[in-house]
């Protein structure tokens, strides 16, 4: 408790010190365009903060969302998938599967249908990841940061180091996931954060299920020995991380119109990381809250503004987030020192 009011204190500092350096930044249009960014990233960062309770790391989160970006991109516009140039039945097998998967649906007529198959590849990374992690004991730093490569590679490969764009189509679905126009306020990016921030606070709080994930990454040995099921939960820490990545690609699609295979996602895992990590998640495992990471996340969307306001160049962007990340960092681990002293 004492963690989040110190950082709803540290966030306060900032939004009072963002609204006195500049005044157009009271503006309706400057709060509405925060609190879409702030829906956006709050979407990884809430994933990947599920995930980094259970102990568990993924890397790989920014060419997820570059890779699902992608392929909603060319499904929706019908593109035909390139072919492997490999040899041998596993390839020819593969190119089989995207003929029949092109013949299965029209999806620029279905596009809900291209929505669902986006979801379900984010979900399938995830599986496979938590998997890896789980049963064939690889690190999971080692095996999200080959993700990392080979979702980027395959991304590329699919649109030929091409732009995607939708064009001017699909203008009903593109206002269901991205509008100018606000709900009760809010941009629909925020919208469906505090949809799962719900969902969250729920699992996370007030189910078994989520006690679970706080107990795994606590000590993962001494919950398996008390039952709990310590695998099957970290892979579904693992499949909620990328299925949210693959959302994310699914509004960051309709926001921007198109998709860039090459640079769509890049550094967002550090982002979702660092807004989870600024919102009291330990990279130890076992702690953390829905509440501190929205908080976390509005003091990563508020830092850049501010350091901008005050007159720092935007090339510091990354130096600013960077020193903020390791000054929550030092503190918590001073804090968690003084804590055990007076125990």
């Amino acid at each position: 408790m004492k963690k989040v009011i110190g950082l709803i204190a540290f966030l306060a500092i900032i939004y009072l010190l963002l609204l006195a350096a500049d005044p157009g930044a009271r503006l309706a249009a400057n709060h509405f365009n925060l609190g879409r960014r702030i829906g956006l990233y709050g979407i990884i960062s809430l994933g990947a903060g599920m995930l980094i309770i259970t102990g568990g790391i993924d890397l790989s989160i920014g060419s997820v969302v570059g890779l699902c970006a992608t392929l909603l991109a060319m499904l929706l516009r019908g593109d035909r998938f390139p072919r492997f140039p490999f040899k041998g039945w596993l390839f020819d097998q593969f190119n089989a599967g995207l003929d029949w998967l092109g013949s299965l649906v029209n999806f620029p007529e279905h596009p809900w249908a291209a929505i669902l198959l986006v979801l379900l590849v984010g979900m399938g990374i995830g599986l496979m990841n938590g998997v890896l992690v789980t049963k064939v004991r690889v690190q999971a730093f080692v095996v999200t940061l080959c993700g990392l490569f080979i979702y980027r590679g395959i991304s590329r490969f699919m649109a030929e180091d091409q732009v995607k764009g939708l064009g001017n189509q699909f203008g009903q679905l593109k206002s269901i996931f991205y509008s100018s126009e606000a709900i009760f306020g809010l941009p629909m990016s925020l919208v469906y954060f505090v949809g799962l921030l719900v969902l969250a606070t729920v699992f996370l709080h007030w189910s078994i299920h989520g006690r679970y994930f706080f107990a795994i990454g606590a000590n993962e040995k001494a919950a398996r020995y008390s039952g709990v099921a310590t695998d099957r939960y970290k892979i579904l820490a693992y499949v909620l991380c990328s299925t949210l990545a693959s959302f994310y690609g699914v509004l960051y699609l309709m926001q921007e119109n198109s998709a860039q295979p090459s640079s769509t996602g890049n550094f967002l895992e550090l982002y979702a990381i660092a807004g989870a990590v600024l919102g009291g998640c330990s990279l130890r495992g076992g702690e953390g809250s829905v509440g501190g990471l929205v908080i976390g996340t509005s003091i990563l969307v508020l830092l850049p503004n501010l350091s901008l306001m005050l007159g720092i160049p935007s090339a510091l962007e990354y130096t600013v987030i960077g020193g903020a990340l390791l000054l929550g960092a030092v503190l918590d681990e001073v804090l968690r020192r003084v804590g055990q002293r007076s125990r």
